[in-house]
């Protein structure tokens, strides 16, 4: 890559973060391209040579982020199923431990799911949250059949265990001097202690 694509991309990227930071601070409405300009230190002449609206910089951070949020759990099917989420938490935790975009990125795709005005193929791609809950519930199920996670509604502890690691993030990208929980204490969430014990 050339001295100019490099700077091209590292251009971008601070764009990027600059309105990633703007958007969840602000929120999408009151966040102005000039807001990002200035926060980029650059005109908007060279803002927009990037991204031709303030829609499309938000729809880019929309599809980053339904990139790097996804889940695939199809790898992990012959793990035992505390396992794979034990791993979830670990993975999303070092995340936002190591890369403050990440944690950020809680935030932006949790405000995107309430906006009315975002484009249907976007609505789309968020929706596979609704997807992780419904394949958390069936490893759920699973895990409670073998007796490793606690009994109790499938789709209701899903919900516990992604909200709970959605809050840490989002509370995480806003006060980044927090210190990251255990990982286990979200895993308590699910783990079925009693099986430890005779």
């Amino acid at each position: 890559m050339s001295n100019r694509q490099v700077q091209k991309e590292r251009r971008k990227a601070l764009i990027l973060e600059c309105a990633l930071d703007l958007f969840i601070r602000k929120g999408y409405g009151e966040t102005k391209v000039a807001d990002i300009a200035k926060a980029a230190d650059m005109s908007m002449g060279l803002l927009f040579h990037y991204f031709e609206s303030k829609e499309k910089l938000y729809e880019t951070l929309i599809l980053i982020g339904c990139e790097k949020l996804k889940m695939d759990f199809s790898p992990l099917d012959e793990e035992q199923p505390l396992a794979i989420f034990k791993k979830a938490v670990e993975d999303i935790f070092n995340m936002i431990k190591t890369n403050s975009f990440a944690a950020k990125m809680f935030v932006l795709m949790e405000s995107a799911q309430h906006l009315d005005s975002l484009a249907p193929d976007l609505k789309e791609k968020l929706a596979e949250a609704t997807k992780l809950m419904e394949k958390s519930a069936l490893i759920i199920e699973k895990g409670q059949l073998q007796g490793d996670i606690k009994q109790g509604n499938a789709q209701a502890l899903a919900v516990a265990f992604w909200c709970s690691i959605q809050s840490i993030a989002q509370y995480i990208a806003l006060h980044p001097e927090t210190p990251c929980p255990d990982p286990m204490w979200i895993i308590a969430i699910l783990d079925n202690k009693e099986a430890s014990y005779p």
